[in-house]
């Protein structure tokens, strides 16, 4: 009886170690299925962490892109604004070459006839001034007049060598000159050395000095100045013309100014 009981707790106790064990298997397999879950869960919020990083990286470029592009556009607008000032002012310049084109012919007619009149009025102030390098100035008019026949030359070329005329006619008026000339003295040719002194006067000497003068405006021939009076005063001028001496003061015989009519 006591080995009966006996062998009925033995029983029991396996049974009741194999259910342990069996649950003790059973625990352990589930607890190897939370810690899966656990750890795809850890790589899924670090596979997810890793798509936020890369979209925060794509979206702070495509800011800087994005501030890149409005810089630019605001350059842009800078200069299609000033572009557009450029081509207002670009079509206003060609709408007044357009209207130059459209009236170049009326201009080209009416220059001739403004050369022929300055070199008439030249000619004329030539003849009336004081007789400096009369010869010359009236040679350089005529070759002027010359070219005016000249198919070779153009309009805007003939108008340029007449106001060169002008300005070589104004520069006389400021330099002092000397140059050697044969003149016409009380009925008398003599060889004489001319000074001009600009528009102011103009008075000549012989060789020995013997014989000084100057062009009277008024009654528009040569006339003897006083002996001694003014011989110094010519004879240095001459000197400084010449770049002999350096410049200085010079008395000179000027014309009284006429009230003009």
């Amino acid at each position: 009886m006591k080995k009966q009981r006996m062998k009925t707790v033995a029983l029991s106790a396996v049974i009741s170690a194999g259910a342990l064990l069996a649950g003790t298997a059973q625990a352990d397999q589930t607890l190897n299925s939370i810690l899966s879950v656990g750890q795809q869960k850890v790589d899924a919020a670090r596979a997810s962490q890793v798509r936020i990083n890369k979209l925060q990286d794509q979206a702070s470029e495509l800011i800087t892109k994005f501030r890149t592009v409005n810089k630019q556009i605001d350059g842009l607008r800078v200069y299609n604004a000033q572009m557009d000032k450029q081509l207002n002012a670009q079509n206003a310049a060609l709408a007044e070459l357009n209207d130059a084109i459209a009236n170049v012919t009326v201009i080209q007619r009416e220059i001739p006839p403004l050369i022929i009149r300055m070199l008439d009025g030249m000619e004329q102030f030539i003849k009336l001034d004081a007789p400096y390098k009369q010869e010359l100035r009236l040679e350089r008019v005529e070759s002027q007049r010359a070219n005016l026949d000249s198919a070779k030359i153009t309009v805007a070329e003939k108008f340029r060598q007449v106001v060169e005329l002008y300005n070589i006619e104004a520069e006389y008026a400021r330099k002092v000159d000397s140059y050697p000339a044969t003149i016409n003295v009380e009925g008398q040719d003599r060889d004489v050395q001319i000074l001009a002194v600009g528009r102011v006067a103009l008075m000549f000497q012989n060789a020995d000095r013997t014989l000084t003068g100057a062009w009277d405006r008024s009654a528009k021939k040569w006339t003897v100045l006083p002996a001694g009076e003014y011989s110094e005063t010519v004879y240095n001028g001459i000197r400084m013309a010449q770049k002999k001496v350096s410049n200085g003061i010079l008395t000179l015989p000027v014309n009284a100014p006429e009230v003009a009519r």
